[in-house]
């Protein structure tokens, strides 16, 4: 066995398989993967393997195309080919107008990553289905590329490949410990012998966690058992002449795909379990768990009602095996939070069907620091602290009773909350909020107008337009009051603090004591890496703010780019401050009435920060706005939060005061032009296509300047737009294709009615010849293609006299 290599990678199911092929693709040749048994023993090998191209967002359709165009390539090759059934097509099917109206807005969104779903009716899903009965059902989504491939063939044909290009690949050799050196370097402990790397990957399966102790880290993985079971032969099969689509039913539950002359019918029941929670037996290996059909009666007496040809024919095997689960159901890929040259490709429910394309991704960070598409809905840093055991494990068998039924705008399913409260969360529930979700804390969404009010999940405006219409009037002509809790919160100190930062940001941030300035970072691409505000206090003391779902992704990006020797300390306040945001033009007036500092313009200008008390409770207050109003953030600690929001709450009375939530903002945000990360500022574009070059100084050093100046060079590849649709009736949604007659000429990133202008607004990536204003377009409203036009950014108040009223 080797004792120096590059990368190890640690597993041998489908997750390490395709990382490691697609690492000697990406140029790295002296790399190995370790098994502890033999290559596919853990899940992979009793995988129901099916290969789709449906995915809920264009990162996961871009990377299930690569799956399926890698595995028609394997199928293909004469040396070591793979038995793949490509192209018998699959159905979802749908018994609601709102599951047909997600099936138009998938589609429409996978047309931009140049993939064709059908959206059919009932009829047409009995003609391509010829076994299923059309009760209850409304119709479906057609994917024609829809499969099913051999798992340990295709975990073998990547090693294959990988041995060609000079991998190694070590059977029978568990890990038994992993050591990080000073250097970021690590050891990799093993049953015949010790291997020096570079990087690591874990690629652990069901024993994920038992890799990640030996890292000194836990990662938001569970495993659930899953059990489905092959028929004997089907008449109606063979009589059919030509091969089963795949079917999967949200209806009851279940799905199928023809396995030889009979079916392969798996089960996603409500009485489910999960697996492996107090430890794994060691000799756990090509092994199942004991069936247990009398767990899924219900379900199937489902699948009997959808496909009456069930009760006609005896089962031939029994298959009940463990699957791993996040906690959102999307797999973990990428950087080990909190650790240097440490990766992993975690939680794969559906592995096989699209493990080529996660570890095509993954092998693009690991060799080029970046993917070629943005990895967020993926990256391991999107849970923090919160995702533990217990939670992970509740939020995977919630994910796995609706396995089928997809998220709805503005839907949060109630297991594991709450994960993160501040002590206003009863209070405000007490007000009649409606809690968001954003990074596991409760976030207020909207007030209640009523007890009894309940908002009906769609694509379309809800029941919650007009109450999130009033909040937004109160705010434009009053005065309200929000929590905004979780945001991401840093304390930098140090002597080569700011000459650091300088280097960090692509734009000049303001060093002054006592203001605020707003600043981007890009990564070594050039491209957007995140957002950030700077606020410098007395002393030396800055605080760095981000998006709340940034916590663990800024660290790690600060932490990484700290030089060697640099007096330079950050600490993360995040969970231990809050922000009350006090927006409106009348917002002064309440401040003043509860704090004695002096609050005028002339004081307390626009983009100003300095440390006060409001009432008796400390907090460091910034004069700045999200919402285009005159507005104040106030940052206090937890322990004052509740003192803090009953003094503005008594002041705010004289002035008709209320309580806003996250809807009201993002729909004044969208009016003011302004950014969501992770959904506008993407890694995939720089900050010249996201409209931000006044935010970008050429004149200075930071990081991926040389990279930036040759795609400056190169053009634009799209260029962010603003757009004002023809449509009351709902919203766009991130993902929805932008057309020029019935050519798709860009993608939506964030859309919302835009109460103060009465516009419904929309931002899109398109194509640069598209991004003039009053340049007319469509954009897909639900999968329907609405007249639209290209408009100003920052319609409300462009001269921003508001803010600095």
């Amino acid at each position: 066995m080797k004792t120096r290599t590059r990368a190890v990678v640690i597993g041998g199911g489908i997750a390490g398989c395709s990382t490691l092929y697609h690492l000697t693709q990406e140029g790295w040749s002296d790399v190995v993967l370790i098994e502890r048994d033999e290559l596919t023993s853990g899940t992979t090998w009793h995988s129901a393997a099916q290969v789709t191209n449906f995915g809920m967002n264009q990162t996961m359709v871009g990377l299930k195309s690569h799956s399926v165009a890698l595995y028609k390539k394997l199928r293909d090759d004469p040396e070591y080919p793979v038995g793949y059934h490509h192209g018998d097509g699959g159905i979802r099917l749908a018994n609601t107008e709102a599951q047909m109206d997600g099936y138009r807005h998938f589609a429409s969104m996978a047309e931009g990553m140049g993939v064709t779903y059908e959206v059919i009716d009932a009829e047409e899903c009995a003609r391509r289905h010829p076994l299923i009965s059309t009760e209850n059902l409304l119709g479906g989504l057609w994917d024609g590329e829809d499969g099913d491939i051999d798992p340990a063939q295709l975990c073998q044909a990547l090693a294959f490949h990988a041995r060609k290009a000079g991998a190694e690949v070590y059977r029978h050799t568990a890990v038994t410990g992993l050591v990080q050196h000073s250097d970021d370097t690590w050891t990799v402990q093993t049953t015949n012998g010790d291997i020096d790397c570079d990087v690591v990957v874990n690629a652990g399966g069901y024993r994920v966690n038992e890799v990640a102790a030996m890292m000194g880290v836990q990662h938001p993985v569970a495993s659930m058992e899953h059990q489905y079971f092959i028929t004997e032969d089907i008449p109606a099969i063979a009589e059919a002449g030509h091969r089963m689509p795949l079917l999967r039913c949200p209806i009851s539950d279940y799905y199928s795909r023809q396995e030889k002359g009979g079916l392969l019918v798996g089960f996603y029941e409500q009485d489910c379990r999960p697996w492996g929670m107090d430890g794994i037996d060691p000799a756990f290996a090509n092994d199942l768990c004991p069936d247990d059909l009398d767990r899924v009666m219900d379900v199937l007496e489902g699948a009997f009602a959808r496909m009456p040809a069930l009760m006609e024919v005896g089962i031939k095997r029994v298959v009940n095996g463990p699957i791993t689960y996040t906690i959102d159901g999307a797999p973990l890929v990428g950087q080990v939070p909190g650790k240097r040259n440490a990766f992993c490709i975690i939680g794969l429910r559906a592995g096989v069907g699209e493990g080529g394309g996660h570890g095509w991704l993954l092998a693009q960070q690991i060799v080029h620091g970046e993917a070629e598409y943005d990895m967020w809905c993926l990256d391991p840093r999107r849970f923090t602290g919160h995702g533990n055991v217990e939670l992970t494990s509740l939020k995977a068998i919630e994910d796995y009773q609706n396995e089928f039924r997809f998220h709805f705008p503005h839907e949060h399913r109630p297991a594991g909350r709450p994960a993160k409260t501040t002590p206003l969360t009863p209070v405000l529930a007490a007000e009649g909020a409606e809690f968001t979700v954003v990074n596991g804390w409760e976030r207020v969404d909207y007030i209640r107008p009523s007890p009894e009010f309940a908002e009906t999940l769609g694509f379309g405006f809800t029941e919650a337009f007009e109450v999130v219409k009033r909040d937004v009037e109160m705010v434009q002509s009053g005065v309200g009051l929000c929590e905004v809790n979780g945001f991401n919160r840093f304390e930098i100190t140090g002597a080569d603090a700011r000459d650091w930062l300088d280097g960090i940001f692509c734009g000049r941030v303001t060093r002054k004591e006592g203001r605020v300035g707003l600043g981007y970072f890009l990564n070594h691409q050039g491209n957007i890496k995140g957002e950030a505000t700077v606020a410098n206090l007395t002393g030396d003391r800055i605080w760095w703010g981000s998006a709340a779902a940034a916590e663990w992704h800024d660290m790690d990006w600060l932490t990484s780019h700290v030089p060697e020797g640099a007096d330079v300390s950050i600490k993360s306040l995040t969970n231990d401050w809050t922000i009350l945001v006090l927006a409106g033009p009348k917002a002064r007036d309440v401040l003043s009435a509860c704090s004695r500092a002096d609050w005028s313009a002339a004081a307390f200008p626009w983009l100003s920060v300095r440390e006060a008390f409001i009432g008796i409770a400390p907090a460091v207050v910034m004069g700045v706005s999200f919402s285009g109003e005159l507005a104040y953030e106030i940052h206090v600690p937890n322990a004052q939060l509740y003192a803090a929001y009953l003094a503005l709450r008594k002041a705010g009375e004289a002035h008709g005061m209320g309580l806003f939530g996250a809807r009201a903002v993002e729909s004044m945000r969208m009016e003011k032009g302004y950014m969501h990360w992770k959904a506008d500022l993407i890694t995939e574009f720089n900050p010249f296509e996201a409209g931000l070059e006044r935010f970008v100084d050429m004149g200075k050093d930071f990081i991926g300047k040389p990279a930036l100046q040759e795609m400056l060079t190169a053009g634009p590849r799209k260029q962010l737009v603003v757009l004002e649709i023809e449509a009351t009736h709902a919203p766009s949604h991130g993902g929805a294709s932008v057309r020029d007659g019935a050519r798709v000429i860009g993608t939506v990133t964030s859309a919302d009615w835009g109460h103060r202008l009465r516009k419904n607004l929309a931002y899109a990536y398109v194509d640069p010849a598209f991004e003039a204003e009053g340049t007319s377009v469509h954009v897909d409203v639900v999968g329907v293609p609405q007249p639209a036009k290209v408009v100003a950014r920052g319609q409300y108040d462009p001269a921003n006299l508001r803010v600095k009223a």
